[in-house]
């Protein structure tokens, strides 16, 4: 079905449901560099116009990518609830816009309709939404999960503790992870990733991670961030997983250059799951995603790539995840190409994950040939506090010296919790202040005071 727009004596005709979403989405240079992004502000215009009178049961009836040769395709379709959708059937994309900026519309109604949006609905209608309509709507959506703490309370954001070494010298990155736990960080997760995807290096860090836990009962969760078989390998061996990590993308031959397929991710949630590591919650599977993954692979059949992202989201929910990560600018300048693409690309995935029921956090980051820098940063990290964000990064210095990247640090946790009000998950939180890292309303703790856990974990770690 090909769709149209006139303005003014132009007419812009948009040969299929695929191009007409390709067109209408925010400039951004991994479309310009697939061939699909408008011409001109006014092509751009033209499409948001046509989208938004386009009927949300169009997208049940005209896949962007064929069922028949797809299995993220026959996922989405396969999983519609006509029963969950029923409540928005008769609106357009620009009638869901309205009704998801309703004051009339909150959290209970965006529960109720989750399991009937596809994520080419979820797509289209973040098109047609200026940034702070972004944040408003992701505000009212929730996304609570449970592994050994709770994270995505309403007022709480948490922190993926990120302590990696180049060399994946185990002192080294257990002295990043002590620097993280006194400035309150790792209530998401302490979460390596492996300089080497050796077995026995990953199940070496995930003895060292667990070691710490226990001698100091911290309420938190380990991931080493290897390919799926490597975790599931090192189940089959009894290392102690917790979270089982990978990354995924939204169309199946993307996920096939990622070595997996969702048979595999099945396989590796049941692994997880027979483990029973869980104590207030069984959420355990940790994904990471990012615009442009699906491009970058050849693999993204003319769809745009925030598209083609939020499709990664319905591979995601598939699996009950804990934590779902949109790594936004680290794939590099080919595809968000600056500070502002970034920003706007961190919003709407966060956007889109959370109205498909995805517990959804950020790494707020860039790369340094991008055209941005930590000014940037500060901006999207603030943005995406105000819209409820699950978790972020906490990385030593912001500058992550094993993947070469620009980051979040502990002390912008610090910033944004403050200046926003925000807690850590509570389990966490009543952890630290029992460990005198901090008080009862989650300030830090003079130095002073910390130093009985601070000399534990020296003579833990081996050092003078």
């Amino acid at each position: 079905m090909s769709y149209t727009e006139t303005i003014g004596s132009r007419t812009y005709r948009f040969a299929d449901l695929k191009t007409l979403m390709a067109k209408a989405s925010p400039l951004r240079s991994g479309d310009q560099l697939a061939g699909v992004a408008a011409a001109s502000e006014e092509e751009r215009v033209a499409a948001k116009m046509a989208l938004a009178q386009v009927p949300l049961r169009t997208f049940l009836n005209e896949a962007l990518i064929p069922y028949e040769s797809d299995e993220v395709t026959r996922l989405v379709i396969d999983d519609h609830s006509p029963q969950a959708f029923a409540e928005i059937a008769h609106l357009t994309v620009g009638d869901f816009r309205n009704w998801l900026l309703s004051s009339t519309t909150d959290a209970d109604a965006l529960t109720r309709i989750t399991a009937g949006l596809t994520p080419e609905m979820v797509a289209a209608v973040s098109k047609l939404m200026r940034n702070q309509d972004l944040i408003a709507a992701a505000r009212k959506r929730p996304v609570i999960t449970r592994f050994r703490n709770t994270v995505g309370l309403p007022g709480h954001m948490s922190v993926r503790l990120q302590p990696n070494h180049p060399t994946d010298d185990v002192k080294g990155i257990a002295a990043s992870m002590l620097d993280g736990l006194m400035y309150g960080c790792g209530d998401a997760m302490i979460g390596i990733n492996p300089a080497s995807d050796n077995l026995a290096a990953i199940t070496k860090l995930l003895l060292m991670i667990d070691d710490f836990r226990q001698r100091y009962q911290v309420p938190t969760q380990s991931c080493v961030l290897t390919h799926v078989t490597n975790t599931i390998a090192a189940i089959e061996k009894g290392a102690p997983v917790d979270l089982v990590f990978q990354s995924i993308a939204g169309t199946e031959k993307a996920n096939a250059g990622f070595g997996i397929s969702l048979a595999l991710l099945q396989e590796a949630y049941e692994a997880g799951l027979s483990l029973k590591r869980g104590t207030v919650g069984n959420n355990l599977m940790y994904f990471e995603t990012g615009q442009g993954s699906a491009l970058s692979a050849d693999a993204h059949h003319g769809v745009d790539q925030q598209t083609c992202e939020v499709r990664a989201y319905a591979v995601a929910r598939k699996f009950n995840p804990f934590l779902v990560n949109t790594v936004v600018g680290f794939i590099g300048p080919e595809y968000l190409y600056d500070g502002k693409q970034i920003t706007r690309a961190g919003l709407e995935d966060h956007f889109c994950g959370k109205l498909l029921g995805v517990p959804m956090g950020c790494d707020i980051c860039y790369t340094n040939h991008a055209e941005a820098d930590q000014d940037d940063m500060d901006n999207l990290l603030t943005l995406l506090g105000v819209a409820g964000i699950n978790f972020i990064m906490g990385i030593p210095g912001a500058d992550d010296v094993m993947l070469n990247y620009q980051s979040t640090s502990f002390h912008d946790a610090l910033y944004v919790r403050d200046v926003l009000g925000l807690r850590r998950a509570p389990e966490f939180e009543e952890w630290l202040e029992s460990m005198q890292i901090t008080d009862a309303r989650g300030a830090l703790l003079s130095a002073s005071t910390q130093q009985p856990l601070l000399e534990g974990a020296r003579d833990w770690m081996g050092i003078a």
